[in-house]
């Protein structure tokens, strides 16, 4: 295993997050520990990073998952704008993946297997016979190594998890290093790095619920959705893709200007229905040239707040919270009805190792996987 290769990328990635400007005249920021409980795997931490102008992100080494994540209102008052819970129990036995890093591949692959040069993996069957990012034991259910990282007007922490060779049935021993920014433009910054001793697949990504008038408060219906995507890959009745492309003209899955989610979000459209009556679909975003681009943002007309996305990635899935049903108590007690938050999932596409047509996810010796997501907040 060349692991040197994923630290040298990390040590690439750190200091290209680093903010240009007068940093003397920037607010520090700050990041802190505690305790948050113990997993099967070892006791387990709650970080919180500042950036010293009213936003904070808290995450745990248990999955890799952000718990809260705070950002101010058009009139400067802060509120936590992702759903999650209070303990780390109840994200051990009943998370919906709230929060988490998805590995070690994210979203759903068809059959629960796929084949790489010549030889078929078996998977866990866990969605429907399909297998759902990575299996019974994803990267969200393990305990990573948390480490902050220096800086002065950045916050930084950086999670580091060795998935062994067939873990979850995928072939190599594959290093991941993800690494959390909290700058002082308001940006939540994911940065991932992985390599691997043995051609596998790979597939990361970041899984929070969001609700920008604040989590625990209403539906998610009236946020205003831009996606720079001219098209989707439909999927079939277990929400594998079929393949190709469609276009989004003339549907419900046109968003290439701001719409509120809950417009359409009931018509009468087959793949509609197909995601459990809403959306559950990965866009194919539209990109001129390699690197961070502006994938999407999201408008919520009462509290202000402008959510920007930029990724590397050539696809984005939306979940518009379709199998909560209010079952689930909170942080402060509060339940989590359907459609009560919206996952912006920068990725590949699903299934890619069985769609020769899409964007491939193979993983060799020698390569590094990396790629990079931001979250930006404003006011409008």
């Amino acid at each position: 295993m060349k692991a040197t290769h994923l630290y040298l990328a990390a040590a690439l990635l750190w200091a290209a997050c680093q903010p240009a400007g007068d940093r003397t005249t920037a607010p520090a920021a700050s990041i802190t520990e505690a305790p948050f409980g113990a997993s099967a795997d070892g006791p387990v931490s709650h970080y919180t990073l500042r950036n010293g102008r009213g936003m904070e992100a808290r995450i745990t080494n248990y999955g890799g998952t952000l718990t809260h994540l705070i950002v101010p209102d058009r009139d400067g008052n802060p509120g936590d704008v992702t759903l999650g819970f209070d303990s780390l129990a109840d994200y051990i036995a009943r998370s919906p993946h709230f929060g988490c890093i998805v590995g070690r591949y994210a979203n759903r692959i068809g059959g629960a297997a796929f084949s790489l040069d010549g030889q078929t993996y078996p998977l866990a069957a866990n969605n429907n016979g399909q297998s759902l990012h990575g299996g019974l034991k994803g990267f969200d259910k393990v305990r990573w190594t948390a480490r902050p990282l220096p800086g002065t007007d950045t916050a930084a922490l950086e999670l580091t998890y060795r998935s062994p060779d067939g873990e979850e049935g995928y072939p190599g021993t594959l290093e991941v290093r993800v690494v959390y920014l909290l700058t002082p433009a308001n940006e939540l910054i994911i940065r991932y790095a992985a390599v691997t001793d043995k051609p596998t697949v790979c597939n990361l990504t970041h899984h929070a619920y969001f609700n920008l008038a604040g989590a625990g408060n209403g539906t998610i219906l009236d946020h205003e959705l831009m996606l720079n995507a001219a098209q989707f890959t439909p999927v079939d009745s277990v929400l594998i893709p079929t393949g190709g492309h469609e276009a989004v003209a003339g549907t419900p899955f046109d968003f290439r200007t701001p719409v509120a989610i809950g417009a359409r979000i009931d018509a009468d459209h087959p793949q509609l229905k197909r995601g459990a009556g809403g959306y559950d679909h990965n866009w194919v975003l539209d990109r001129t040239a390699p690197g961070l681009a502006l994938a999407a943002t999201v408008y919520e007309p009462v509290s202000g707040r402008f959510m920007e996305v930029l990724t590397t990635e050539p696809g984005i899935q939306v979940y518009t919270g379709n199998f909560l049903d209010g079952t689930l108590a909170g942080k402060g007690g509060k339940t989590y009805p359907r459609r009560s938050g919206f996952c912006l999932e920068t990725q590949h596409f699903p299934d890619s190792p069985n769609q020769p047509d899409f964007p491939s996810t193979v993983l060799r010796p020698g390569e590094t996987y990396q790629t990079e997501t931001v979250y930006r907040f404003s006011v409008k």
